[in-house]
């Protein structure tokens, strides 16, 4: 559930420029952190008769999904796999701090190209918040089809949005911002974004898997003033405003930067009153028989 679906590009970063990692690897950080115990249960619900040993994660980010995979599964292997360096760097030092270095290759590799580098051939391929980013996600698919052991799980994780923070009654000097920042960011996803909210299970089939189950989950952790919450919910706004900026009105954009103001007194992060809320549907698709697909080379 590496994040940047709608933060760039969670989970997982895919078409993100270095020059803007630092930012995303802090939101991804918190994402990870503020909604551990959910990417656990969605690892938990995958139909699994025994732990893979060997497991890729695609668009893997800084690795969310990475470590927890590697804390269910503790006889697994993973190749994580993400465009930014500086994302790789970073799950190598977690994954290090967590005594799990040796169990963890990392590749850098565009995975809109035609052509992926080796990968092994994975149990189980986990994709959080990065599907939607492909180019062609069509090929993408029939790509991890080939790449898995057959009877191998791919588990697609897309989010809903940005995660929501604020009562519908707040700012006070703007009530509903939040709600009418979410509708311009859907519009601009709508213009840039094309095939984020896009029916994974008819996809999966159409590529050849058998889709064995499709969960939604509903995050909404209450009024829970942490430290942690504060900086994810300033993330999550500062990263929505560079896409939101043009679409809102002075009075609007005015609030909004009165929230990012962390010196200032409607900072976000003085606020007692932060809930997260959002929604992440996860879909398990199995590879039941050798592709069917054509070769890389001849889709290209």
């Amino acid at each position: 559930m590496n994040h940047p679906s709608p933060y760039t590009g969670h989970q997982g970063a895919h078409h993100a420029h270095e020059h803007d990692a630092g930012d995303q690897a802090e939101i991804l950080d918190l994402d990870a952190e503020v909604l551990a115990e959910h990417i656990a249960s969605v690892i938990s619900w995958l139909p699994l008769e025994t732990g893979p040993r060997r497991i890729v994660d695609l668009g893997c980010g800084t690795g969310a999904g990475t470590l927890a995979l590697l804390e269910h599964f503790p006889e697994a292997e993973l190749t994580a796999v993400d465009s930014s360096a500086a994302h790789l760097h970073r799950l190598q030092e977690k994954a290090a701090a967590a005594g799990a270095a040796d169990r963890v290759h990392l590749v850098q590799a565009d995975l809109d190209a035609t052509a992926w580098p080796e990968l092994g051939t994975p149990e189980l391929v986990w994709a959080s918040a990065s599907m939607h980013h492909m180019a062609d996600p069509d090929r993408t698919l029939h790509q991890v089809h080939d790449l898995l052991a057959p009877g191998g799980l791919f588990a697609v994780v897309e989010l809903a949005g940005f995660p929501r923070f604020l009562p519908e009654s707040a700012p006070q000097e703007a009530p509903g911002l939040e709600e009418r920042c979410h509708a311009a960011l859907d519009h601009h996803h709508a213009e840039h974004v094309p095939h984020r909210g896009a029916d994974w299970g008819a996809k999966l089939a159409t590529a050849g898997f058998a889709v064995e189950g499709e969960r939604t989950i509903t995050v909404d952790n209450g009024q829970t003033h942490t430290n942690a919450v504060g900086r994810y919910a300033l993330s999550s706004l500062r990263r929505m405003r560079g896409s939101v900026a043009s679409a809102l009105t002075a009075k609007d954009l005015t609030a909004l930067d009165q929230l990012l103001d962390t010196d200032g007194p409607h900072s976000i992060l003085h606020r007692s009153d932060l809930r997260v809320r959002t929604e992440r549907t996860v879909w398990a698709a199995r590879r039941t028989c050798p592709s069917h697909s054509l070769g890389l080379g001849e889709r290209a």
